[in-house]
């Protein structure tokens, strides 16, 4: 699903108006049907209510007026409380409040706090209809209008948001200091960046767009390379698997992973890799734990190679630049331990590999710091794959602002420093440094457990191998990785997924997509 920014869809809305002559009261009409025909599909069950729109000044309240007189037409309970004095209503939202004004349907003017609350305490509504704001907020929610969001989310109301919950920047996601949680939205047109991008997709709920009319003939083009992933996007990345194939034509991957108490995390990125649809894989460990290591791996070789202290060591550089003579792709990180020579031999690998490569866990720590290594001029396929923690650490932010404004700054920093930026969290976004973005829309709770980052790296890691692109390789991975976690959780739930039962549900979650593929 594509997904656009507000001022891109603003624009197409004014280009209607004005370009093409449709009404914008006509617009706002067919929005207010269009919310009004899902609010009764949705909550049919709570009929006749009493509902309560609460609505802002602008064209987001003239839509909340529009449902207030189609569902009161339909015997629903319906007040309009409106966000300030009625003088301050203009345009189409106007033409809209006074048809209602002279139907007679009960309407409210709320200028102070106390009166709101006063609002609510009496009327006590079975559902909310959040029309305060549009998609086009930015700045932070203050005064009469963040208290309203306050007591609407306090109701335990049901709550449904006309075009965005309020408070939320549909260009980012953002909240924007508070937002309305809501249980379904309506959109117009197209879903914003704001629907698809957390923390903004939490307080969505159920999400619909509708046409409200805008012509598709002669109208512009958007800029914006921003997708919340389905399974129509993801097939297409699928690598080719020839029949006559042996396991030299499906790639090797090299993995330099493992240290003393994380052999488990060198293990799952090993299997991992061998469950992508690798041909071949080799775990390059320190020698100290390398005979752990080999124990436990079965189908994915293994080597050891000179460390220092139970790490790798800087004298492995010549080992490991030997093995990738023959190997397609490489993976950095999970369990590898952080050494001042490990530093230093990701800075030289950095400058020298040329195999696509993608960076995790210990890597990512390594690299903090030393970002320069990574915009030194030359053209690198490399994927980093950092949780928010990790991302802190890259860009020096807290945890609390990367998850914030995930979409920006992952876009951001993939642009900045030329690589594929993973984005791990609810709603992963892979962003390339070309400014597209990915939101991946699989997985659940059970991938918070220690492992699941190092199976998703292995499983990047055995895509690049297949010949998939960096961009490519991430986003089916994050794919395949959150499905793989939805059908063990159809198992057997998400308390106690552990990371290795995500291993044999890798293939089952690609077999499925290429079933979707050959159906369609």
């Amino acid at each position: 699903m594509q997904l656009c920014t507000a001022n891109e869809v603003m624009a197409l809305d004014r280009h209607a108006i004005d370009q093409i002559g449709i009404p914008g009261a006509v617009l706002m009409e067919n929005a207010g049907r269009s919310c009004s025909y899902w609010f009764t599909d949705k909550f049919t069950a709570y009929f006749p209510g009493p509902v309560l729109v609460v609505a802002g000044k602008g064209n987001n309240g003239g839509d909340g007026y529009v449902m207030a007189r189609i569902l009161s037409e339909s015997g629903w309970q319906v007040t309009t409380l409106i966000l300030g004095e009625e003088e301050a209503i203009s345009g189409d939202a106007r033409v809209m409040l006074n048809i209602i004004g002279k139907l007679g349907l009960p309407i409210r003017y709320i200028e102070d706090i106390s009166a709101l609350k006063d609002s609510f305490a009496e009327m006590a509504p079975s559902l909310i209809i959040d029309a305060i704001f549009g998609t086009g907020l930015k700045s932070t929610v203050r005064g009469l209008q963040a208290a309203a969001i306050a007591l609407i989310n306090e109701s335990n109301a049901p709550v449904f948001a006309v075009d965005i919950p309020s408070g939320v920047d549909g260009s980012t996601g953002r909240v924007c200091g508070v937002a309305v949680e809501a249980d379904l939205t309506v959109t117009f047109d197209h879903a914003k960046i704001g629907h698809g991008s957390y923390p903004g997709a939490a307080y969505a709920g159920a999400l619909k767009v509708v046409d409200i009319g805008i012509p598709t003939t002669g109208r512009q083009t958007f800029s914006s390379q921003i997708s919340l992933l389905d399974k129509t996007d993801v097939q297409a990345l699928l690598p080719d698997r020839s029949t006559v194939g042996h396991k030299g034509t499906f790639g090797h991957l090299l993995v330099l992973a493992g240290s003393p108490g994380k052999t488990g995390a060198a293990v799952l990125a090993g299997n991992a890799a061998a469950r992508s649809g690798c041909g071949l894989v080799t775990v390059a460990t320190a020698a100290t734990v390398h005979d752990i290591i080999e124990v436990k791996l079965t189908e994915a070789m293994s080597c050891a190679l000179a460390d220092q202290g139970g790490l790798i060591s800087l004298q492995a550089q010549e080992q490991i630049e030997q093995l990738l003579v023959d190997r397609q792709a490489l993976a950095v990180g999970p369990g590898l331990g952080q050494s001042d020579q490990l530093a230093e031999l990701l800075k030289l690998l950095l400058t020298t590999v040329t195999v696509p490569t993608v960076i995790d866990a210990d890597g990512l720590n390594l690299l903090a710091g030393q970002l320069e290594c990574l915009s030194d001029g030359k053209e690198k396929e490399l994927v980093l794959t950092p949780h928010p923690g990790e991302m802190a650490r890259l860009t020096g932010l807290t945890v609390a602002e990367i998850e914030a404004n995930r979409f920006e700054i992952a876009q951001k920093f993939a642009t900045e420093y030329g690589v594929v930026l993973l984005l791990k969290g609810a709603r992963t976004v892979i962003a390339a440094p070309d400014g597209r973005v990915n939101i991946n829309s699989t997985g659940n709770e059970g991938l918070a457990s220690g492992g699941s980052g190092d199976v998703l790296t292995g499983l990047i890691g055995g895509l690049l191998a297949q010949g998939l692109d960096s961009f490519s390789a991430a986003t089916l991975g994050a794919w395949l990785h959150g499905r793989a976690a939805e059908l063990v959780a159809d198992q057997q739930g998400t308390a106690g997924m552990i990371a290795s039962d995500l291993l044999l549900q890798l293939p089952v979650a690609r077999q499925e997509l290429l079933l979707a593929a050959d159906n369609s």
